[in-house]
């Protein structure tokens, strides 16, 4: 069958590796892509805005697509899976991707807190405010200890989370959010209680009753080394994460991810798709062992996260969508590959703010022992790779544990170059540190 991905960056180069791979597509075409899905055997770039639903139909119909999987939160949370379902000759295309009111897990970190209240699942104690609520929000900012969390409730490209020592100038922000620094994102903010602990990623793919979890990943979001630094959308991630073992992992699956499954179907909210949930794994200071809290959800997979989980991935990708698709999931089994990946963003320099676009970029064709994912990436007209984004490539590694791949994918970036070029020498060091 014909398969649309929407989409540009890494995550979605990665995808389309395994879509395209399998015995069930015949042609992937990806909305609007890059140079490296340009390159994808069996993959067709089409120049379409993830946004403009009604030119993603024309894609649809035009080249018998019947199935769609939506790679970035914005077209979800805009009601692209809500579209395809209400026009008579799109509704029986598959969509990999819940629906407007189930992309709210993420579209509002107000509404995704009140979900998990109400279906006790674990997470940090909050409080949403908004602008007529500032002085109220800095009263009880001031109850708080340090460090201070502030959320924009809406989607605010990864940069509208804020972690703040210093009580005032917390307040500072939260006054500076409360009046638009993120524009209607912060329109409300959230502002919860601090977790202290060790960040994971685990991802679910769900057909609304039915679940499989992915492999667990750690992703690195801080531009300078140490975690310092602004935010990114990721310079880095790891997979699979070493304390997430076995006992971890039932005490995530019964105390977050069925109460998220179940929750949703109580609610009445159809979700067929990922769920990514983003924890805190907190150490009990009675027991010695490591509880996980949610920080957040995502109704997609995570950038650069995927780079690490996809190709650890050795199921049909396009048989588990189906099966999603169908409600059938639990009728097919997901295979991962015992060995670790690790994948280093490389990003033009100044990034995540001011940079520069068109660098030409050399040696990708150099790298043999590892995989290069494109984020940010373009064509000149004389054919050579250019630099078309903030984050620019992802280089992933598998080997047979984690410190090996992260030593492999060092070594192979090292072959790529471009003026300016930058990324961080420490991704995975931390959890390294701890396996010692």
């Amino acid at each position: 069958m014909n398969i649309l991905l929407i989409g540009s960056g890494g995550r979605e180069h990665a995808m389309a590796c395994r879509i395209a791979g399998s015995n069930r597509c015949s042609t992937l075409f990806v909305a609007p892509g890059n140079a490296g899905t340009a390159h994808v055997d069996g993959c067709r770039n089409v120049n379409v805005d993830p946004m403009d639903f009604e030119a993603l139909r024309q894609v649809v119909l035009e080249n018998d697509v019947k199935m769609v999987v939506v790679g970035p939160e914005a077209p979800l949370v805009g009601g692209v899976a809500d579209y395809f379902a209400a026009s008579a000759d799109l509704r029986d295309v598959m969509v990999i991707g819940p629906g407007r009111e189930g992309a709210q897990l993420e579209g509002s970190k107000d509404f995704a807190k009140r979900f998990m209240q109400r279906h006790n699942i674990p997470t940090a104690a909050y409080r949403s405010f908004t602008a007529d609520q500032a002085q109220e929000a800095a009263v009880f900012l001031s109850t708080l200890k340090a460090p201070y969390v502030l959320k924009a409730d809406g989607l605010a490209a990864g940069k509208g989370v804020l972690i703040i020592d210093s009580l005032e100038e917390a307040q500072r922000e939260l006054r500076a959010m409360l009046q638009g620094k993120f524009g209607q994102a912060s329109a409300k903010v959230v502002v919860e209680q601090y977790l202290e602990g060790v960040e994971l990623s685990v991802f679910v793919l769900t057909d609304g009753k039915h679940y499989k979890i992915l492999p667990t990943a750690k992703d690195y979001k801080r531009i300078g080394e140490g975690d310092t630094g602004l935010n990114t959308g990721g310079m880095g991630s790891v997979s699979p994460v070493h304390f997430a073992d076995k006992r971890f992992m039932q005490k995530v699956e019964e105390r977050i991810v069925a109460p998220t499954v179940r929750g949703l179907s109580r609610d009445g909210i159809g979700y067929k798709g990922f769920i990514f949930a983003g924890l805190m794994a907190v150490t009990d200071k009675a027991t010695g062992e490591m509880d996980p809290y949610v920080i957040e959800y995502n109704v997609r997979m995570g950038d650069p996260e995927t780079e690490s989980v996809f190709p650890r991935i050795t199921s049909d990708v396009v048989e588990l969508f189906e099966h999603t698709w169908r409600g059938t999931l639990h009728q097919v089994d997901l295979t991962v590959d015992q060995r670790a990946a690790a994948c280093v963003m490389m990003v033009a320099g100044g990034y995540p703010e001011h940079y520069v676009k068109g660098k030409q970029i050399t040696g990708v064709e150099d790298v043999k022992e590892s995989m290069v994912f494109h984020a940010g990436t373009s064509r000149g007209t004389d054919g050579s790779l250019l630099t078309a984004g903030g984050r620019v490539l992802c280089v992933t590694s598998l080997s047979e544990s984690v410190p090996a791949a992260l030593l492999k994918s060092y070594q192979e970036l090292a072959k790529i170059s471009w003026e300016d070029c930058y990324f961080r020498r420490d991704i995975g060091q931390d959890l390294l540190k701890m396996m010692i």
